[in-house]
């Protein structure tokens, strides 16, 4: 294993407003997220703020996804954080950002628990 773990830090712009403040879509969506990357869920606390917004955790034996929504502005700021080489944090993220109907996002990967923290890749899609 080249790093102790993967973080992914997801900018996700032009999202569905609707969904974006609907906890439990939300919700659903970042546990089904961690399912389908492959990890285990252990705990899951979301939390509806007045008069917009979301902001929430999927723990996970591998680590975390969180997320804090801003439906007023379309936006979403995701991490997916895995650790251990089995489970890739891209396919947690990937599957948010189609969730969240994002019509852009920017992606930085960064290396954990290694050394001086050097971005891995940043991967910048227009949905």
């Amino acid at each position: 294993m080249d790093t102790m773990g993967r973080h992914v830090i997801a900018e996700l712009w032009g999202c569905n407003s609707e969904k974006l403040n609907d906890m439990k879509f939300i919700e659903e969506t970042f546990v089904d997220a961690a399912l389908r990357a492959g990890a285990e869920v252990r705990e899951v606390a979301f939390h509806k703020f007045a008069p917009h917004g979301v902001s929430g955790v999927v723990i996970i034996s591998e680590s975390h996804l969180t997320i804090h929504s801003f439906p007023e502005h379309g936006y979403a700021s995701i991490d997916v954080y895995t650790c251990g080489d089995r489970i890739d944090p891209n396919v947690a993220a990937d599957y948010i950002s189609q969730a969240l109907e994002a019509n852009s996002r920017e992606n930085l990967e960064v290396p954990r628990g290694m050394g001086p923290v050097k971005v891995k890749n940043k991967v910048a899609a227009n949905q």
